[in-house]
C-alpha cells in the first residue's frame, strides 16, 4: 500500500518532468538537424534508447514472446514516421511553432479513436477542434496569408503522433509496456537506418564536436529513455485527463526554451494563436469540468 501511495504522489511530477524534458528538446533539435541528416539523427537516438531501455528492463526479458516483434514493429513505424516528419518540418520552421503545432495531436486523438474504436467525440472535442484550427491559423499564417511547408509537415507529424497513441492502445493490451517499448525503439531505429542509407548521406566525422555529443546524449538518455519511462509510469498511476493536460505543457515549455535560448520572436498574433491552441487542448482533455465544479460550489454556498 505504501508503494502504491508513493507512486500516485510521484505520478504527476513524473509527467511534468517528461513534458519539461521534451519541451526543452525543440531548440536543441533545431541545432542538431543543421549538421546531422534527419534519418541518421533519429537512428542514433532510437538505437541508443533501445539499448538503454533494454538494459534497464533486463529482468523483464523472461516474459518475451514472438508477438512482441510485430507489435513493436507497428508502434515503431508510427513513432518513426512522426519524428521523421516533425524533424523535417523543424528544418523549415521555428522551434516555438513546431512545439505548439505538434500539440495538435491531443485534439486529434478523440477523432482517430472514433474512426478506429467507434467512440464518437463529444461537443467538447468539436469545440476544441474549432479553437485549434483558429490557433493554428494564427501561428502558421504569415503576413501574406500563406502557410509554410515546415508548418504543414509539423501538422502532419501531429497526426502521426495521434495515430501512434491509437496504435499503442490497440496493440499493447496485456503486454509489458516497458519491454514492448524496447521493440518499438528498435524498429524505429531500424526504419531510420534504412531511410538514412537509402536517401541521405552519412555525415562526416568532422561534424562531431563536444556540443553535438552533449546534444545527442541528452536526446538519447533524457528525451527518449527517461522521458518515455516517466510518461508510461505516470500514466499508469494517474487519471488520463490529468496526464494528457500535464503532458500538453510540452509545447509551453518548448516556446519558453525557444524564446530564451533560440531567440524566437514573440508577437501578439503568435501569443493569441498559442493561447487558442492551449485552450483547445484543455477543452479536449478536461471537458471544462473545473468550470462546472466552480459553479456547483457557488450554488452550494
Amino acid at each position: 500500500m505504501m508503494n502504491e501511495a508513493l507512486m500516485r504522489r510521484l505520478a504527476k511530477p513524473m509527467l511534468f518532468a517528461a513534458a519539461l524534458i521534451w519541451g526543452s528538446s525543440f531548440f536543441m533539435m533545431k541545432g542538431a538537424v543543421d549538421v546531422i541528416p534527419t534519418f541518421f539523427l533519429l537512428a542514433i537516438r532510437f538505437t541508443g534508447g533501445a539499448v538503454l531501455l533494454g538494459l534497464f528492463c533486463w529482468k523483464r526479458w523472461k516474459g518475451f514472446t514472438v508477438d512482441y516483434l510485430w507489435r513493436g514493429a507497428i508502434m515503431g513505424v508510427f513513432l518513426f514516421a512522426g519524428y521523421s516528419v516533425q524533424t523535417f518540418g523543424l528544418t523549415q520552421t521555428t522551434p516555438s511553432k513546431s512545439a505548439f503545432l505538434t500539440a495538435v495531436y491531443c485534439v486529434l486523438v478523440p477523432f482517430l479513436h472514433w474512426l478506429v474504436m467507434g467512440r464518437r467525440p463529444d461537443v467538447y472535442n468539436i469545440l476544441a477542434a474549432v479553437l485549434c484550427v483558429a490557433g493554428v491559423g494564427l501561428v502558421s499564417l504569415n503576413e501574406g496569408f500563406s502557410i509554410t511547408r515546415g508548418d504543414l509537415l509539423t501538422l502532419g507529424a501531429a497526426g502521426l503522433f495521434a495515430a501512434h497513441i491509437i496504435s499503442v492502445a490497440k496493440v499493447s493490451t496485456e503486454k509489458d509496456i516497458y519491454l514492448l517499448t524496447v521493440f518499438q525503439f528498435a524498429f524505429a531505429a531500424l526504419y531510420s537506418w534504412i531511410g538514412g542509407f537509402l536517401f541521405q548521406k552519412m555525415p562526416p566525422v568532422s561534424v562531431i564536436n563536444g556540443d553535438l555529443l552533449l546534444q545527442m546524449g541528452y536526446f538519447i538518455v533524457m528525451c527518449t529513455t527517461v522521458a518515455l519511462l516517466f510518461q508510461n509510469v505516470g500514466q499508469v498511476w494517474s487519471d488520463p485527463a490529468s496526464a494528457a493536460i500535464i503532458l500538453s505543457l510540452e509545447s509551453v515549455f518548448g516556446v519558453l526554451f525557444s524564446v530564451l535560448c533560440y531567440g524566437d520572436p514573440v508577437t501578439p498574433r503568435l501569443l493569441l494563436g498559442f493561447a487558442l491552441i492551449f485552450v483547445a487542448v484543455v477543452c479536449s482533455e478536461t471537458k471544462l469540468s473545473f468550470l462546472r465544479r466552480g459553479r456547483g460550489a457557488e450554488g452550494n454556498a
